[in-house]
């Protein structure tokens, strides 16, 4: 028990000093209103995909900001649920993207990769979803009050930073929470062989994404709490056990476009976004790209011999 402790803290500490400095910077990037400025020069290109020109301050939001800070942006905002379908589905594949590609890269996936596929796939996403989306989404609107302002509507740099701090010491305590949970279930999931029993019928699931059977708990636990603790635990599985790097680069591939599927896909549902929307064009991603890798992999190998 102490072993698997001490290995919990180390792991949600290398998260932690991840977080704090890049939450920190973001927040001032917004505060000083950098983000919605990027976002002024990019509005053009939004309406190539079916979006209002505002449209794009929600998306710049998230590759800086938690799913929390666009969807109060978009609550603001008198958008039709054919744009916030879109949105929706291009801000859960790019959302806090320094943070979540930092920590991918500590688990075995170059920064530059998982940031080039998560973009590349938000903006196919959202091109994807403006020619099948039917018209008559566009003549609903949702627009609410009851959600949190967003940290730019803070009155002053102190309240903002008060806010920051906050959220951060809650979110450090929730990693390590978390974090301890998670290995602790791994040790006992391990000890009993009901990883086995898990991966068993999940297998076939996990060869059509490209992925080996027994990469079946980690893809649970990317799904099921997100990316960046999915991706703490695959770096402890690198240190502890000397797992597989190339499976273990396999599986960030897929959990890069495509986790969290319950939470972060709930969050939008409560808008009016129907889930399907959300699901299926995320998980045919992350297998195209996947079994994309395998096929070059294996082409590599014969033009080896």
């Amino acid at each position: 028990m102490t072993t698997i402790l001490r290995n919990a803290l180390k792991t949600a500490l290398w998260i932690i000093r991840i977080i704090v400095p890049v939450s920190f910077v973001v927040t001032l990037l917004d505060f000083y209103g950098i983000i919605e400025w990027i976002s002024t020069y990019t509005a053009p290109l939004f309406h190539l995909i079916g979006l209002q020109g505002n449209a794009a301050v929600v998306y710049f939001s998230s590759l800086f900001l938690p799913l929390y800070a666009p969807i109060a942006i978009i609550a603001t905002l008198p958008l039709s649920m054919r744009e916030i379908t879109i949105l929706a589905l291009m801000c859960l594949i790019t959302h806090n993207l320094p943070i979540e590609c930092a920590v991918q890269r500590r688990s075995g996936t170059p920064f530059w990769q998982t940031l080039v596929l998560r973009l590349t796939f938000s903006i196919l996403g959202g091109i994807l979803l403006n020619l099948i989306l039917p018209d008559s989404l566009s003549l609903t609107t949702h627009q609410t009050e009851t959600l949190t302002p967003t940290s730019s509507q803070l009155s002053t740099l102190n309240s903002q930073l008060l806010n920051w701090l906050t959220n951060t010491a809650s979110l450090c305590v929730k990693i390590i929470l978390i974090i301890t949970a998670l290995m602790y279930g791994q040790f006992l999931l391990k000890r009993y062989g009901i990883i086995n029993k898990i991966a068993r019928p999940l297998a076939p699931l996990m060869r059509l994404c490209g992925l080996h059977p027994d990469s079946a708990f980690l893809w649970l636990v990317a799904q099921i709490v997100g990316l960046t603790y999915g991706a703490g635990i695959m770096a402890q599985e690198i240190e502890e056990s000397g797992a597989d790097r190339e499976e273990l680069h396999r599986i960030n591939l897929h959990i890069c476009v495509n986790h969290s599927i319950i939470e972060d896909t709930a969050i939008f549902c409560m808008l009016g976004v129907a889930w399907y929307f959300l699901i299926i064009p995320r998980l045919i991603f992350a297998i195209i790209i996947v079994q994309t890798y395998n096929l070059i992999k294996k082409q590599r190998i014969k033009s080896n011999k």
